[in-house]
């Protein structure tokens, strides 16, 4: 259904739903709590957060993709997850039921370990699962997820074999790393800096181009041995069929926020790497990130 200009010129008139497909706590959840009220002075509105975890993103990004286009249910969506699973499994959306708003934060893997590990380095802990297949166990954000593929990329390259064991969000996979009912997790660096700076955990390695401005100590995965560059994008979307006009004024709401002043030092304290893109170059983004997960699948599916 067409949505009449004035409702488009008059947009928002209420409060706006911002969907997110994780936990309260992890990494995406507190871009999007750190975010809203910036973006609500923008749009002059309110905006609710609403957390809908499960099946690796999967429940929120189906609840975002079948939602009303009319502009007042937002999400945000998290590569890989949001390009894997549909390749992976039938899902009830797929990347065109989505319209990309804006890109928000890019942000590389970490390998962690607790702080009491007998691992140093990304080097220990492969030599003991060399000696050790299987014994080592990892938590990720679920099958298809960034940081699934990072183990399964660090499996293949050095040769060794891991328990995986998935959780519904980042903040789970902390929480079980440092209660020691796993010996790695892999999430962002974002959601692990402090921790990291803490010493509530250590993180081994960074799979990222170049150090942290963040964790300028912690070594990359190439400085280990291992070609490996892997992270999570997070942005926000609206479901497909929102209004081209809306979808710009939601788009400069959130660059007007995420180059307010007191957002960025905001975004510092919380360690979150910022990226803006507009919808146009956003949605390049998934698309060229999306035929790259598709052919990494054909040449080796990351499930069963």
């Amino acid at each position: 259904m067409l949505m009449p200009l004035s409702a488009m010129a008059d947009y928002p008139e209420r409060a706006v739903q911002m969907i997110i497909g994780y936990s309260a706590g992890g990494g995406t959840d507190i871009a999007a709590r750190t975010l809203a009220p910036y973006i609500e002075k923008e749009l002059g509105t309110d905006i609710t957060v609403i957390n809908r975890p499960g099946a690796g993103g999967e429940v929120g990004f189906t609840a975002l993709a079948n939602a009303e286009p009319d502009g007042y249910t937002i999400g945000f969506i998290n590569t890989p997850n949001v390009l894997t699973i549909p390749i992976e499994r039938d899902t009830r959306y797929e990347l065109s039921d989505f319209q990309p708003v804006a890109s928000v934060v890019d942000d590389p893997d970490g390998f962690n370990v607790g702080p009491d590990s007998e691992f140093a380095s990304l080097e220990d802990l492969v030599a003991y699962a060399k000696e050790h297949p299987g014994e080592i166990t990892y938590g990720t954000t679920g099958v298809g997820s960034d940081d699934h593929l990072a183990a399964l990329a660090l499996e293949r390259l050095a040769g060794i074999e891991m328990t995986h064991v998935p959780f519904p969000g980042a903040a789970d996979v902390r929480q079980a790393l440092m209660g020691g009912h796993i010996e790695m997790g892999i999430f962002n660096i974002g959601e692990a800096a402090a921790d990291v700076k803490a010493g509530r955990i250590k993180m081994l390695a960074q799979a990222a181009s170049q150090r942290s401005k963040e964790l300028p100590d912690v070594p990359t995965t190439a400085e280990a041995g291992y070609e490996l560059t892997i992270g999570s994008n997070r942005g926000i979307a609206v479901p497909a069929g929102v209004p081209d006009a809306i979808v710009q004024k939601l788009s400069s709401a959130i660059e007007a926020a995420m180059n307010n002043e007191e957002f960025q030092k905001a975004a510092a304290q919380q360690s979150l790497p910022l990226d803006y893109q507009d919808p146009t170059t956003y949605q390049q983004t998934l698309q060229d990130l999306q035929a790259r997960f598709q052919t990494l699948w054909d040449e080796s599916p990351w499930s069963q």
